[in-house]
């Protein structure tokens, strides 16, 4: 018998639930699929919130022909394989467009593999649907990316997994059958975080456990299944986000122990050394910044040293940067700084920039007194004089603020120095 997942699985829109942003009434997706003209789209998003069902609710919708590859699974050869399928079919089926191809992980595909693309899609043989996990930024080559719209999928809410575990107790063929009462839900949309396919695992392993047909859904019996089934809600290998969570939460408390313990799960697990990296980066700016801007720089060349050493030896450095990270001094005061910047320019919009710090390329802008009045920094002493940078409404206004560390007390002493001296 099919998993629960697969049983559920919605054929239609009307079907589908979650991501009303590109789907709901009058969205982008929506209307680019009622219209018939689908252009090349990746669906970026986390595990189980319907990026393989959107793609194929969407090839049947327009009846075209629909290849789906694993970049897990299939290389250069399988990828000209279906293009010559999708070559041979776009004569029987013109009337309704090219073949669609859904490429599910196309960020573990290789340079050469989505090389093997780039025709294809350029000539308009195939509609390339790719699913990514990951910042299609980073992973997918910019030729490609650049003939395809990204659209972000997010994780599920709690209304929408409630809508899914009451269609799941009262439609499917097997669990409509028993007599499942529902008393608590917490544990079940905390274990699912949002994933979809993870909250109709969990269901199924509590039912399939229970001796009879008569079946009480709480938080403690919940939790006893999964303690008992650790790694049976996991079947895809989603486990790998919580751990990831898990490794960079143990180097913002300054944990190496930890942070090493979790390291070593994902190297042994086989998990993409590469994503690994690329947290420890992002880790490195945001939760260590200024109070140690090297680690920036170890972080970065431990993702360089990656690419020339390979793995297994690749472990070692990932190990360095990550002791070095956690037990470095920790500041979050340029992750702070720019939210707080993003969240004035969306409240006050966009602000003129002061006369005096406008470029003036032109004898009429000069005339306007475009850059009059500015003060070269570099002709005076300090290399700093004292003259208003921000919009005429948000002058005073700090979005930077420093923290105790001594690296950034040394930077708050200095700027204390330069602005009031200069006053």
């Amino acid at each position: 018998m099919l998993p629960l997942a697969e049983r559920l699985r919605p054929k239609t829109l009307d079907e589908y639930i979650g991501q009303t942003h590109l789907v709901g009434e009058g969205a982008i997706l929506r209307q680019m699929i009622e219209s018939g003209n689908l252009s090349s789209f990746i669906l970026w998003g986390p595990p189980g919130v319907g990026k393989t069902t959107l793609a194929k609710i969407i090839a049947n919708r327009l009846e075209r022909p629909f290849y789906t590859l694993s970049a897990v699974t299939a290389g250069v050869k399988e990828v000209r394989e279906v293009i010559e399928k999708a070559r041979r079919s776009s004569g029987l089926f013109s009337q309704n467009g090219n073949a669609i191809l859904f490429i599910d992980e196309i960020h573990r595909f290789s340079k050469s593999q989505q090389d093997s693309l780039l025709g294809a899609v350029e000539q308009g043989l195939i509609t390339l649907i790719g699913a990514t996990t990951e910042n299609p930024s980073f992973e997918v080559i910019t030729p490609l990316l650049s003939r395809c719209q990204v659209y972000v999928l997010k994780s599920l809410s709690k209304e929408d997994l409630l809508v899914l575990l009451n269609r799941a107790l009262t439609t499917d063929t097997v669990l409509k059958t028993k007599h499942i009462e529902v008393n608590q839900t917490d544990s079940l949309l905390r274990y699912s975080g949002g994933d979809a396919r993870k909250l109709l695992n969990i269901i199924e392993i509590v039912t399939n456990a229970a001796d009879s047909d008569d079946i009480v859904i709480d938080n403690e019996t919940v939790t006893s299944r999964l303690q008992q089934n650790p790694l049976a809600y996991d079947k895809d290998g989603e486990m790998h986000y919580d751990i990831i969570s898990a490794f960079i939460k143990s180097i913002r408390g300054s944990d190496p122990d930890a942070a090493l313990y979790w390291l070593a799960r994902m190297v042994e697990a086989g998990e993409d050394p590469k994503f690994i990296a690329r947290r420890l980066v992002i880790s490195a700016a945001e939760d260590i910044g200024l109070a140690n801007p090297n680690a920036l720089l170890i972080a970065n060349a431990c993702f360089d040293i990656l690419t020339k050493i390979g793995w297994p030896e690749g472990r070692i450095p990932l190990a360095e940067a990550t002791v070095y990270l956690a037990t470095s001094q920790k500041s979050n005061s340029a992750y702070l700084g720019i939210e707080n910047a993003l969240a004035e320019v969306r409240n006050s919009g966009n602000l003129p920039v002061p006369l005096h710090l406008r470029n003036a390329p032109t004898e009429l802008m000069k005339e306007l007194g475009y850059a009059e009045e500015y003060k070269y920094a570099h002709d005076y002493r300090n290399h700093f004089v004292r003259q208003q940078y921000l919009p005429d409404n948000l002058q005073g206004t700090h979005f930077w603020q420093a923290q105790g560390n001594p690296a950034e007390q040394r930077i708050a002493e200095w700027m204390n120095k330069l602005w009031k001296e200069y006053e």
